[in-house]
């Protein structure tokens, strides 16, 4: 995949990449990167000599057919994880242990602290816990990454993507052992997080956001909702307003005509 889909990509998009030294030749590491687009996870693997591993939904593993067939095939490939979303907690605990059996094996595993892709190129506050509790169980360091012009390859409504260079920024290593074994304090994991995030910050330029971007789309949602009733709304309005007008015309020419009609 790193020659069929690594190579493809950067001939044709050249990405540019700085600290490519932070990213140790061996052992386990966590690379923590901002997420702006669904092709970050195929850059990032695409400028490095060692494999990456993210995680992804099961179901882009489990759909019948040809066409799910290979779809499987693809995510496999490229260093994607099945994670099963089902059960009390979900993806969350999914994601964590999937992430502490990469690390065990020695390889490096990828995630997203913002846990979903911005929806507007800033950077939003990282959910604290996936990253930190995977670092503090493992101990394994976690690189800070910041992607860089990705959402402009591709933007949301555009089928073909633009011919650019993207950018990746790979920060020194952070360490968290001062916290082994407190994984399970809330502050500790809010502490570390932000740590991070603030790496990532520094290292990509983003203006940060205070809240959630799960949050932030759900606002996002409701308002785009809003203007499509308020706009549903307002057309009924002046559809009401021309009915009534061209019935009023109407009963004007009406009596018009018969009073015309009853002249001598």
């Amino acid at each position: 995949m790193k020659v069929a889909v690594g190579g493809p990509l950067k001939v044709a998009f050249r990405p540019w990449v700085e600290g490519l030294e932070n990213v140790p030749a061996e052992g386990a590491a966590i690379l923590a990167s901002n997420h702006l687009s669904f092709s970050d996870s195929f850059f990032l693997p695409a400028v490095l000599d060692r494999k990456v591993t993210f995680i992804a939904k099961a179901e882009y593993f489990t759909t019948p057919g040809v066409k799910g067939r290979l779809t499987a095939a693809f995510f496999k490939g490229v260093g994607q994880l099945p994670v099963d979303r089902s059960g009390a907690r979900g993806a969350g605990e999914a994601a964590i242990r999937s992430g502490i059996e990469v690390l065990e094996r020695g390889e490096l595993f990828g995630i997203y602290p913002e846990g979903t892709r911005s929806p507007d190129g800033r950077l939003y506050r990282g959910k604290p816990g996936g990253l930190a509790r995977v670092a503090l169980a493992t101990g394994a360091p976690v690189i800070p990454v910041a992607m860089i012009d990705t959402e402009k390859i591709q933007p949301p409504g555009k089928v073909m993507p633009k011919l650019m260079r993207p950018g990746i920024r790979i920060g020194k290593p952070l360490d968290f052992s001062r916290y082994q074994g407190m994984e399970h304090d809330r502050f500790v994991l809010r502490a570390v997080t932000d740590e991070v995030m603030y790496e990532i910050m520094k290292l990509s330029g983003q203006e940060y956001v205070d809240m959630y971007a799960t949050a932030m789309k759900r606002q996002l949602a409701e308002a785009a909702k809003a203007e499509k009733e308020a706009d549903k709304a307002a057309k009924a309005a002046l559809a009401r307003a021309e009915k009534e007008q061209a019935e009023k015309e109407k009963a004007e020419k009406d009596q018009q005509t018969g009073e015309s009609r009853t002249e001598p």
